[in-house]
């Protein structure tokens, strides 16, 4: 690709701050070492180099500042020797790295000035970068958030996951209909990581386990390698990088000849391939659990590589090398476990301080429960973790038996409390013999901790009185809440400029690290100039989102009309369907002509379906569908529009959020754990639409009643009315509006080439609506319309968006994280800046 004359100045699309002008020198460093990698690390010229070629080149200038703060921060972490958090997660929702980095290391104006310098345009080099998509939705982008979180408070910190070759797979809509394609990321490479084959750790599955007076011993295992490849987690301006280490599966590399000689090659080299399938791929579902073999062992694989790294690093450190045993390991390591995927972090810990380093069960058993802590992300029964028992003896022989004894020694603290309960006793062991034999994991997760939290302070609640309620009985004091939060660095400094430069007029300069001091937005909600830039930039959002749209999908929408927009992965709780019943009122209203007041919308759904959930693929069929009648309708014309946003990931949502008017948050009360979702659109200036479900709910309570559309039925009523006995048919017949857009559905009114396509989504609902949509639906129409009726007043709109702006710093990561670092993992945050690579430290390195 050819280099691109330089465009003119307001042809750029690129907003600069005016606060961050890069010095001359600076730009003129970044333009020689962008040549030096182009011609030196990349072997192209400007004649053949492609677009690629230029965003590696760029990004290996970014990797350039960041490697000395890495090595740095490593440095003064083994000499001073901290307490190291360990952030266990099989997900870990990344996103792209290029643009985040410059952010953090306030390189973006100098970066953005050289490449147009050199008549390249950074926004096209930021587009060429895939998504690091090893997360299916709220889990991994959280684990993301930590991570940023974790740097740019200065704890120490590594985050352990799995690098799967295959990401979440990549969603196309054909005719419709969902369908998966592989999510090839690392297709072209990865410059952000750096492979680390001296820690190949070996990782052990099947054999048996053999008895004898030293105790127990694991025998004639399979063996699998685990390496590791480093990516840098840059803080905000304070020059510490923490690590995020990724493990990747490698068969032993022996080829074994005896299969070669008797001509069984193939056989030895489809061996190799099988051991090392267990980093392949990442598992596909969010909210349902699957019990295959592969899935238990890539949360072994995990957990075995980061507790054998975890160990190392101790015995390596001054404590560990000072007492020479595990006394003070709980006071130099924690561990998170991010749902109950790493749970067998306990068995695995126990095995190996018993088995390997000879601790006594008791002491070992302190030192893990000290060590560890768990967070539960999930309401919902179908997603708890339950591992069937066949399967762990087939694995993990020697922790089936270590999970037993676990289980009983705690099964007998339970006698001791409640003599006599045998009924307490069945339901708190943590084996059920309800059909299957299973291992419950979150009651492994719950005793094998110190902390048990929930991720909202109202699904904290539901933990200790409805889900655990017995484990809250026998442990009151380890149960917590750490309501979720969002890094204010992605998701308001660098996906809306605009804004952030709006703010940063206004705040102190701060306000990225500490963003409680948007509260000081407050004085300005009357302020008539401030709403109307407020208003400016939000248009600005839309119509590049627009532009958007237009240049990737071919979909034309109006940035007049207003943007409500629902986007997260597809599931029932979550109530795509809910959306869409008012979606159909909206458009039989316009066909009665019922226009007058009626506000302009186009509505925006967006999110992937678990491959093998039916009916979340069938509501997305369905959203398309309505959209072709809707979309396609002279009398809607102009009026309402429908849109789903193919294969919604990390970088879309970075365009999606800054644009939204309205955010969609209307899971059934109860179901939603936290969401952070919601979060960012509040931070970013929407309104939000929603039930008192999740984070909602402290949502609601910092920006006030009056500047949040509440409906629906509260957890209590929604408890209530499904103990009396919920019959969803009653609504249905009840209610006319409701009746004609289910029949509508039913009819093929909106799949006239079948028209029974969605009569299932029609008899989920009218005879077995088990989240509650046709209750909810009359209180969901009337709040649209109070949605529709403040929209025609603007500035009185605006207002409230700022005071959501305002009220949204309670939201941030580094909240979250400076709760669990107080009150779960017993570390302090650290003020301290770490010198640059080029200042002097004033100690020997």
């Amino acid at each position: 690709m050819a280099a691109k004359k330089p465009a003119q100045d307001h042809e750029r699309r690129k907003q600069i701050s005016i606060r961050g002008i890069a010095p001359v020198e600076n730009v003129c460093n970044i333009k020689n070492s962008f040549n030096r990698h182009l011609h030196y690390t990349l072997v192209k010229d400007r004649d053949v180099a492609t677009s690629w070629d230029y965003y590696e080149a760029l990004a290996h200038v970014v990797r350039d500042h960041l490697v000395g703060r890495w090595i740095r921060t490593h440095q003064h972490y083994y000499r001073e020797d901290p307490k190291r958090v360990y952030y266990l997660s099989m997900e870990f929702y990344m996103g792209r790295t290029l643009n985040n980095t410059m952010v953090n290391l306030g390189l973006e104006n100098a970066c953005d000035e050289a490449m147009y310098q050199l008549g390249l345009d950074i926004e096209e080099l930021e587009e060429v970068e895939g998504d690091a998509g090893l997360g299916n939705g709220g889990l991994g982008r959280l684990a993301a958030c930590f991570m940023d979180s974790l740097s740019t408070l200065g704890i120490a910190a590594y985050g352990y996951g799995i690098r799967y070759d295959y990401g979440i797979f990549e969603q196309k809509i054909n005719n419709g209909w969902q369908t998966e394609e592989p999510d090839e990321w690392l297709k072209f490479g990865n410059p952000w990581e750096r492979a680390r084959p001296e820690y190949l750790l070996p990782v052990k599955f099947y054999g048996r386990v053999q008895q004898s007076d030293k105790g127990s011993k694991w025998v004639d295992t399979q063996l699998v390698y685990a390496m590791a490849y480093d990516t840098p987690i840059p803080g905000f301006n304070n020059n510490t990088v923490n690590t995020m280490r990724l493990w990747s599966a490698k068969a032993p590399n022996s080829f074994n000849l005896q299969f070669f000689n008797s001509g069984e090659y193939m056989q030895a080299v489809c061996d190799r391939n099988l051991a090392e399938n267990i980093s392949k791929v990442l598992y596909p579902n969010d909210n349902i659990f699957e019990g295959k073999e592969l899935r238990l062992k890539q949360e072994y694989f995990l957990v075995s590589a980061s507790l054998q790294d975890i160990i190392r690093r101790y015995k390596h450190s001054k404590a560990g090398r000072e007492k020479n045993d595990f006394e003070c390991f709980p006071d130099k390591a924690a561990i998170q476990l991010n749902d109950t995927h790493p749970s067998l972090v306990i068995p695995e810990l126990m095995r190996l301080l018993v088995d390997e380093e000879c601790l006594a069960w008791n002491k070992a058993w302190d030192i893990v429960v000290k060590t560890c802590a768990y967070t539960n992300h999930t309401l919902l029964p179908e997603a708890l973790e339950r591992w069937s028992v066949a399967l762990i003896e087939k694995l993990l022989p020697r922790h089936l038996q270590i999970i037993f004894a676990i289980n009983h020694l705690f099964l007998e603290q339970v006698k001791l409390r409640w003599p006599g309960d045998i009924d307490r006793v069945r339901r708190m062991s943590m084996v059920e013999e309800n059909g299957e034999k299973r291992i419950n994991m979150a009651f492994l997760s719950i005793v094998g901790t110190h902390a048990t939290n929930g991720v909202a302070r109202i699904h904290s609640e539901l933990l200790k009185t409805n889900v655990f309620r017995d484990f809250y009985e026998m442990f009151p004091e380890r149960f917590q809440n750490k309501t979720n939060g969002i890094t204010p660095r992605r998701w308001l400094l660098m996906c809306n400029p605009g804004l952030s430069e709006l703010l940063s007029t206004k705040l102190d300069s701060d306000w990225t690290t500490n963003l409680d001091k948007l509260q000081q937005l407050k004085k300005y909600c009357n302020d008539e100039k401030i709403l109307n830039d407020l208003m400016t930039i939000k248009l600005y959002n839309k119509t590049k989102l627009a532009t958007y749209l237009k240049a990737t999908c071919n979909i034309v929408v109006n940035v007049s009309t207003m943007f409500d927009i629902q986007v997260k992965r597809i599931h029932e709780y979550k109530r795509q369907l809910l959306n869409c019943l008012h979606i159909i009122t909206m458009y039989n209203r316009l066909k009665r002509k019922e226009t007058e007041g009626f506000v302009p919308r186009t509505v925006m759904i967006g999110g992937k379906a678990a491959p093998g959930y039916h009916v979340a693929k069938l509501i997305i069929k369905l959203v398309n569908n309505i959209a072709n009648v809707v979309n396609n309708d002279p009398q809607t014309s102009g009026w309402l529009q429908v849109v789903f946003l193919e294969n919604y990931r990390v970088s879309l949502a970075e365009k999606i959020v800054p644009a939204a008017d309205l955010s969609e948050q209307i899971s059934t009360a109860g179901t939603e754990a936290s969401g952070t979702g919601n979060m960012k659109f509040m931070l970013n200036g929407a309104m939000t639409i929603g039930t008192l479900d999740g984070a909602n709910v402290e949502m609601r309570e910092e920006v006030g009643e009056d500047n949040f559309f509440l409906f629906g039925m509260t957890v209590d009523e929604v408890e209530n009315i499904k103990k009396e006995g919920y019959y969803s048919k009653m609504y249905y017949d009840q209610n006319t509006e409701l009746k004609e857009a289910l029949d509508q559905i039913n009819d093929g009114t909106f799949s006239p080439e079948d028209t029974g396509l969605f009569r299932d989504l029609y008899n989920s609902l009218v005879f077995d609506d088990r989240f509650c949509l046709l209750k909810d639906y009359q209180s969901y129409i009337e709040c649209q319309q109070r949605v529709n009726d403040l929209y025609l007043q603007p500035l009185e709109w605006a207002r409230k968006c700022l005071l959501n702006i305002a009220a949204s710093g309670k939201f941030s990561s580094d909240r979250t994280i400076v709760e669990y670092a107080r009150d779960i993992w017993g570390v302090d945050p650290s003020e301290l800046k770490l010198p640059a690579p080029h200042e002097n430290s004033g100690t020997e390195l």
